[in-house]
């Protein structure tokens, strides 16, 4: 699934994205560390992964998505 970044704080390692539908989703930083980014703009594109209704990775949409565990 793919969607925007609306925010990012650095120091925490959290923000949101607007999916393309403009619905808000958090992710925590346990969500950042899993697509091994180092940090995100406003406005970049990115590749989200979900897991029981929750971002568990999200990366830049031109890298692939980390394998994640099945459910």
């Amino acid at each position: 699934m793919q969607a925007t970044v609306r925010t990012f704080d650095a120091e925490t390692r959290t923000g949101s994205v607007l999916l393309d539908n403009g619905i808000e989703l958090p992710f925590d930083a346990g969500a950042f560390d899993a697509g091994g980014l180092r940090l995100l703009r406003w406005g970049q594109r990115v590749n989200l992964a979900l897991r029981g209704g929750r971002i568990a990775a999200i990366t830049l949409s031109t890298f692939p998505l980390p394998e994640q565990p099945a459910e």
